[in-house]
């Protein structure tokens, strides 16, 4: 049970959350405002009803008062020629006839009385009914105002739904680019290190293919020195006629220039 009406009341504070921001001020004003007209309405067909009530009991006390007098003068006629009996009997419809026109006079003179007291209300309603249109006319401009206030705040500030998702699109937008860039400097500064050099290319190696390609250099220098440090402890060759021995001293020079340098590599 106690859960039922928790569940009952989390619904209708929902309900009353959404209801509340779908609500439009001035349409709730003006809907007010089209009920007090309505209400107005009705009031001035009651006043006009009693009114044509009144006016038709008038002419029925009109009617009853000219029999009346048209059997009063009867009365008399009748007296003149002697004839009393048409004469009482002329009296006494008169008599009935005077009964319905006090009734009717007595019931005229409430109809009177409402319509008075209906055409005050009308009038009251009439004054509160323009009241309210002014002060309605009046919140709905202020609104109007506070409205457009409000949205050009949150636009200037970009807070409001529209600017706030604009504002994310454009931070997620300039984050993908920070990435990018971020991403593309990476990569250039690992390539220009040889980190990334393009394997795929003719020429492209790595790491492990640059250091055997260095050993295989230092190997082959290091083959060719003790090649030619074994050719010049071998018994001299016969020089060449017009040879002198300044020869063998060049190519000591050379030689030891060669181990010179193949030193300063490794190094």
């Amino acid at each position: 049970m106690a859960l039922m009406k928790r569940f009952g009341m989390i619904f209708r504070s929902k309900a009353n959350a959404a209801l509340d921001r779908a609500e439009d001020p001035r349409e709730t004003l003006d809907y007010s405002y089209q009920r007090q007209l309505e209400l107005l309405s009705k009031v001035r067909r009651g006043v006009a009803d009693v009114a044509t009530s009144r006016k038709r009991v008038e002419l029925q006390v009109k009617q009853l008062e000219q029999q009346a007098d048209k059997l009063q003068q009867q009365a008399e006629k009748a007296i003149s020629v002697d004839r009393e009996d048409l004469a009482r009997e002329a009296l006494t419809r008169k008599s009935g006839l005077n009964q319905q026109i006090a009734d009717l006079q007595t019931q005229h003179a409430q109809l009177q009385g409402e319509e008075e007291k209906l055409t005050l209300a009308q009038q009251r309603l009439q004054a509160k009914v323009e009241s309210f249109r002014t002060r309605k006319e009046t919140i709905k401009a202020t609104y109007t105002a506070a409205e457009a206030q409000t949205r050009i705040g949150e636009a200037m500030s970009g807070i409001g739904e529209e600017m706030g998702d604009v504002g994310l699109a454009i931070q997620r937008a300039e984050d993908k680019t920070a990435n990018m860039q971020a991403r593309a400097g990476a990569i250039d500064e690992l390539i220009a290190s040889g980190a990334l050099d393009d394997v795929s290319s003719p020429g492209g190696s790595d790491d492990i293919s640059r250091e055997l390609e260095a050993m295989s250099s230092g190997a082959d220098v290091e083959a060719e020195l003790a090649r030619l440090k074994g050719g010049g402890s071998s018994a001299p060759q016969q020089l060449p006629s017009g040879s002198t021995g300044g020869s063998a001293d060049a190519l000591d020079a050379e030689l030891a220039q060669l181990k010179k340098q193949n030193e300063g590599g490794q190094a």
